[in-house]
């Protein structure tokens, strides 16, 4: 049979060989090879990957394994959670000692894990397969800052208290994120594997999966507690205004204030940080408003997506945070909350930009519609034989400055030409733009639009009110 491999891995892609290096070598914040999941990723072999951090579980008997006369011995193993380096940590999982590979050296961490102040480490404990909590939380190995400060004076429990209740996620300096807490959920018919860490309540993430209602977003640990509760649940669509009713497809976009609909904001946070890595927020939901994108049915509104947007920005961004489910990417509903949100901004009569950092999915759908955008105004400005500016574009587009000249640097479209800067529209490009028209399914019909934009007082903007 005829394997082929990546180039970048065909040095990686042996079965490894005997070493001095054992179990013993490995600790939080070391970087070794380990073999890389073939069902998450196109790519296989051996991959440098750094742990992250350490668990005891309980390993289901098998029919071959050894029987033990003393029938409550419990076999226990022994995982590692990994992020394998320069590649995205939607790969980042809990790996078993036969996947590590001890023929090639093992770096140390950066730092010494050694207790400071005599305290020591929290014990393992053992847990259930795939489940359980991770041994470490905290370590100068991974901590950003390179100030001596005891990690282990702060409990895990105090560590996720100050993250559900501190706000913003995008500035914490913990690593205690890195570490993917949910195993599954499922949210209407639809069960999703988590990308990442969110600040659920730590009973839910010591469960095999967690189950949400799609109307309210009210989460549970076990299907007859949900089945309970939506016999009682009356809530059809998100609990906000809606402002968009289209029929082909059927899509509605509702409006939703953080400060009116705290527990609803707040669980599409919780849900939103299992699939967002650099930004998102919990507990401080009232200087925002939310845009949810439903798909409608006999049964009701179902959560496809969503965008949060400050009600008051200083900086001008016309976007908080994005998110479109899994289970409804790909199919052009994250150019759609894009559109959405720049035609909101139309209707403002202000220049836009999303809040930085995007993440890589958010930033390759934003690079599509400003592409698009840019290439249907200045087709338009050809077929006239009008010259145009930047703030032209801009001012029609509500795309802002720099976000026009980056898409044009990143297409190789501006050039030099007798000391001016002019924009060429090149064969290549335009068939790229021809081939991108036609994926485009979905368009925001601005006529069906029921939109103002929201005023607050200062006081208001206090969110005491």
């Amino acid at each position: 049979m005829n394997e082929k491999f990546s180039p970048a891995l065909s040095s990686y892609s042996t079965t490894p060989s005997p070493s001095d290096y054992d179990d013993n070598d490995i600790s939080i914040g070391c970087q070794l090879f380990v073999d890389i999941n073939l069902e998450k990723s196109c790519e296989r072999g051996y991959r440098k990957a750094e742990v992250l951090n350490l668990r005891k579980v309980k390993k289901e008997s098998g029919e071959d394994e050894k029987k033990f006369d003393n029938e409550e011995t419990e076999i226990v193993e022994l995982q590692y959670y990994v992020h394998f380096v320069e590649f995205n940590k939607r790969l980042d999982e809990w790996v078993s000692i036969d996947r590590l590979d001890f023929s090639r050296p093992i770096e140390p961490p950066r730092a010494s894990l050694t207790p400071i102040n005599g305290t020591t480490p929290p014990n393992l404990s053992i847990m259930s397969p795939n489940v359980g909590s991770p041994l470490y939380f905290d370590s100068p190995a991974l901590s950003p800052s390179p100030s001596p400060v005891s990690h282990y004076s702060i409990t895990k429990e105090q560590e996720l208290e100050k993250l559900r209740h501190g706000g913003g996620m995008s500035g914490t300096q913990s690593h205690l994120y890195r570490v993917r807490n949910i195993e599954k959920i499922q949210i209407g018919r639809h069960t999703v594997s988590p990308w990442y860490f969110s600040p659920y309540p730590q009973e839910f993430c010591e469960l095999p999966m967690i189950f949400i209602c799609e109307f309210c977003l009210s989460y549970f640990g076990n299907v007859n507690h949900l089945k309970r509760h939506l016999e009682k649940c009356k809530l059809m669509h998100p609990p906000g205004n809606e402002i968009y009713h289209a029929d082909n497809p059927k899509i509605s976009f509702f409006e939703i204030d953080g400060h009116q609909q705290k527990t609803y904001c707040r669980n599409l946070c919780l849900l939103s940080k299992l699939f967002l890595d650099h930004k998102t927020l919990y507990y401080d939901v009232d200087p925002f408003l939310f845009y949810v994108m439903c798909i409608r049915d006999s049964k009701g509104c179902h959560l496809i997506g969503h965008f949060s947007k400050e009600k008051d920005s200083q900086e001008g961004h016309n976007l908080a945070c994005i998110l479109t489910l899994p289970q409804y990417q790909r199919q052009g509903y994250g150019r759609l909350l894009i559109s959405f949100s720049y035609e909101l901004s139309k209707v403002e009569g202000k220049i836009g930009t999303p809040e930085k950092p995007l993440s890589d999915l958010g930033l390759l759908s934003y690079r599509a519609y400003w592409s698009e955008t840019i290439f249907d105004f200045l087709l338009d400005k050809h077929e006239h034989n009008e010259e145009i500016s930047i703030q032209e574009i801009a001012e029609d587009t509500k795309i802002a400055t720099p976000d026009i000249l980056q898409t044009l640097q990143s297409l190789g479209m501006l050039r030099t030409y007798r000391g001016q800067q002019v924009i060429l529209l090149s064969d290549s490009v335009l068939a790229a733009h021809k081939k991108a028209k036609k994926k485009n399914q979905f368009k925001i019909d601005t006529e069906l639009l029921q939109w103002s934009p929201p005023r607050f007082t200062a006081t208001q903007l206090r969110y005491a009110y």
